[in-house]
């Protein structure tokens, strides 16, 4: 039995979130979107079809969530049974780091087929990989520490992602702004190091993780209890369609996830492709949305400590809501600024609540093992709204050639979020919230 609360072994769990999110950063928000769209043909061949490169994107996005919530209850089953947390843990983060590294290669190459699929199957593998070594991160938390301090070992790792992660990124941007300091010359050269250094920062500082944290046990794998994950979390299904209070609470957060979550991976692409904006432009755009966001979480967790966490979302929702209107009227840069501004004010502080509230819905569950599987079903629904949104945004524009429909019917998705999450009752105490 490993010692809990260690702070070595806390803080080297800590770490792997530094490690890691420079992907969440410079791959799936900041660098590598509006290069994809930059450097790939405007109109591509598929399977009979031509689509836009921004709607390949979308797809892309979309397919890799497909893989991951699919995968998800079975890698939490091998998480739980098995005993080989580190392997998996070493073995996704080495998929996602490796594939990160490989978009080194993705040079831009406009008429070479083979450069499309390596950039686009590359960004997948990373994509899951990522997700995929979440899992098993997340499944060390009990196991190092003890139940009165996962608030403050999360936001520990929280704080050492979010760090990390902009160190790297501001290196980028000085790549990008300055690339004859490092005798640069080619104008792809820049994302494309930035797109190597993430794999190496990932798979480097994770060393540190993988060094310190428990071993894996050597008992054998037993496959026949790995579908227990599918199995609890359709019997925790059937229990929760008969609480009207978490049926309309997951619903509404399905809905505004998927708006939150496409904002979160297109907004640089639509910034690039409607706004003409730059890469070091939007990388700016992301910092600011970083940084903000640190005070917007404190916000409306103050905010929600005077109204309740029902009006608090609602709030943000609308908030959410209002930026998607914005944003398809927005022809300056100078109010895409505004809206990157207004972003950062809700999206920290829409997660944190949302795992508040469906604790607080939960608290007559009294059986721990249905709390885990009711958390493994939010878990499902978040990946797959994140494969509705961004597979819905690539689809109108897809259809109408305009990115800025595919923005508006996002809004539409925070109105019928509003709507669920207005008949949801919420009780003033909690379990494990504080």
């Amino acid at each position: 039995m490993a010692e809990k609360n260690n702070k070595k072994v806390i803080r080297s769990w800590a770490i792997f979130d530094w490690a890691n999110s420079a992907y969440a950063l410079v791959i799936s928000t900041a660098v590598f979107p509006s290069y994809f769209t930059n450097y790939t043909p405007k109109v591509i061949h598929v399977l009979g079809q031509d689509i836009s490169n921004e709607s390949l994107y979308s797809f892309a996005v979309s397919f890799s969530y497909i893989i991951i919530a699919a995968l998800s209850p079975l890698l939490s089953g091998i998480a739980d049974i098995s005993g080989k947390r580190m392997f998996f843990l070493k073995l996704f983060s080495l998929i996602g780091a490796i594939n990160c590294s490989l978009l080194f290669f993705f040079n831009g190459d406009p008429v070479s087929n083979s450069m499309l699929w390596l950039g686009t199957s590359a960004f997948i593998l990373a994509t899951i990989g990522f997700a995929g070594s979440l899992v098993f991160y997340d499944s060390y938390l009990p196991i190092i520490a003890t139940e009165d301090q996962y608030d403050k070992i999360s936001a520990k790792g929280y704080s050492y992602g979010y760090i990390g992660s902009v160190l790297l990124l501001v290196f980028i941007l000085f790549m990008v702004l300055k690339p004859d300091a490092f005798g640069i010359e080619d104008e792809t050269t820049p994302a494309r190091i930035g797109f190597l250094l993430v794999g190496l920062w990932w798979i480097g500082w994770a060393q540190v993780t993988f060094r310190n944290l428990p071993k894996d046990s050597i008992q054998k794998i037993d496959f026949s209890l790995l579908s227990n994950g599918y199995v609890e979390i359709k019997k925790v299904f059937a229990k929760a369609v008969k609480n009207k209070d978490i049926i309309n609470f997951l619903a509404a957060f399905f809905l505004y996830s998927a708006g939150v979550q496409t904002v979160v991976y297109l907004a640089s692409i639509f910034a690039e492709s409607e706004l003409e904006m730059k890469t070091q432009e939007l990388i700016f755009v992301i910092l600011i949305i970083q940084i903000i966001a640190i005070f917007g979480a404190w916000l409306f967790a103050r905010v929600s400590g005077q109204i309740g966490n029902k009006f608090a979302i609602m709030i943000q929702i609308f908030i959410w809501m209002v930026i998607c209107i914005i944003a398809y009227n927005t022809h300056s840069k100078s109010v895409f600024y505004f809206t990157a501004a207004l972003v950062g004010m809700v999206l920290g502080g829409i997660q944190s609540l949302s795992r508040a509230t469906y604790s607080k819905l939960l608290q007559s569950q009294e059986n721990e093992n249905d709390l885990t599987s009711y958390f493994s079903l939010m878990d499902v629904l978040y990946k797959l709204s994140i494969v509705s949104g961004t597979f819905i945004f690539g689809l109108v524009f897809q259809l109408t050639d305009n990115m800025r429909y595919s923005v508006l019917v996002l809004a539409f998705l925070f109105i019928i979020s509003m709507v669920f999450m207005n008949r949801v009752n919420v009780p003033k105490s909690s379990i494990g919230v504080k």
